[in-house]
């Protein structure tokens, strides 16, 4: 009616006055509100590229993938296989002298004796899900083995020699240590990311790990798959703490469960009246060795673990 003059839109009152006024002005207010829209997304899109992204760093454990080695090891035969070269295999002569059920191994890591009857240690990742278990030492004899306890929030595990061809130890040339590492602190590696054992050199950089966890301490030191469950010794040759992971996206951020919660699962473990005997060693006899012969000795006590 007021388009066609036969009122005043001055003379509108309540409701009729808001229905023309919505009317006038409802091409204005769109128009309005899109051009709202479109500046609020542009400032969120300015603000969000400005803003650093979230942090992705995760854990990665430190044991070894044997199902994904093998599926590199078949395509790299395929390769060779098509490659119309003659190519010589070297002779394996180390054969064992005893013979094993074959297992297929699908994981694997390092472990450690904490008494010369065959008791070891190493993570709990490494042999969680495992069926079998054997061990081999730095000379390539294999041992059966299985876990006697298992402590996942720990990511400890004890694991026992179980094999007749296994030659026990008198005494054992480190002690498991008692205190938190220093900030600082000299530290060697022994483990088996190869099936060859391999040294690494660092210290200590913190003493909690990942997030301020205070079960572990942070290390700088070369880790690779399979160095889980190696022991982290200081240079009196005390095992200060256990291998067990590293930061995917920071470098030399390695994580180690210190030694001193090994007396925690071990006074678990006595529990068991067939361990109850089980006694740890608290100071090392080793340090009167110079670095090169302290490795050389210490060497026989660490093993490579694998698990089905």
């Amino acid at each position: 009616m007021e388009k066609q003059g036969k009122i005043k839109s001055a003379k509108l009152k309540g409701k009729a006055k808001v229905v023309y006024l919505w009317r006038r002005y409802q091409r204005v207010a769109a128009i309005a509100a899109v051009i709202a829209g479109i500046t609020t997304i542009t400032i969120y899109s300015t603000v969000s590229s400005l803003n650093p992204k979230p942090s992705t760093t995760e854990l990665e454990n430190l044991k070894r993938d044997f199902a994904a080695q093998k599926s590199k090891t078949n395509q790299i035969q395929k390769d060779l296989n098509n490659v119309k070269i003659k190519v010589n295999t070297p002779v394996t002569t180390n054969t064992p002298a005893t013979n094993y059920p074959t297992i297929n191994y699908k994981a694997g890591g390092t472990g450690f004796l904490i008494d010369g009857k065959g008791l070891m240690i190493t993570n709990a990742h490494v042999v969680k899900d495992s069926r079998n278990i054997r061990v081999f030492n730095n000379k390539g004899e294999q041992f059966n083995a299985f876990v006697v306890r298992l402590d996942i929030p720990r990511d400890v595990a004890v694991i026992k020699i179980d094999d007749d061809h296994f030659k026990f130890f008198t005494t054992l040339p480190y002690g498991i240590s008692k205190i938190t590492a220093d900030i600082a602190e000299p530290i060697f590696t022994l483990g088996f990311p190869r099936d060859e054992i391999v040294y690494g050199e660092g210290y200590v950089s913190a003493k909690t790990g990942f997030q301020g966890d205070t079960l572990s301490c942070q290390i700088t030191v070369p880790a690779n798959p399979g160095n889980s469950g190696g022991p982290v010794f200081n240079h009196n040759g005390e095992v200060i703490g256990i291998l067990s992971a590293k930061e995917t996206e920071t470098e030399g951020a390695v994580f180690a469960v210190q030694s001193k919660y090994v007396y925690q699962v071990m006074d678990e473990l006595k529990k068991n009246p067939q361990y109850k005997n089980v006694k740890l060693i608290a100071k090392t006899s080793s340090n009167k060795f110079d670095q090169k012969q302290l490795v050389k000795k210490l060497q026989d006590y660490v093993f490579i673990v694998k698990g089905d």
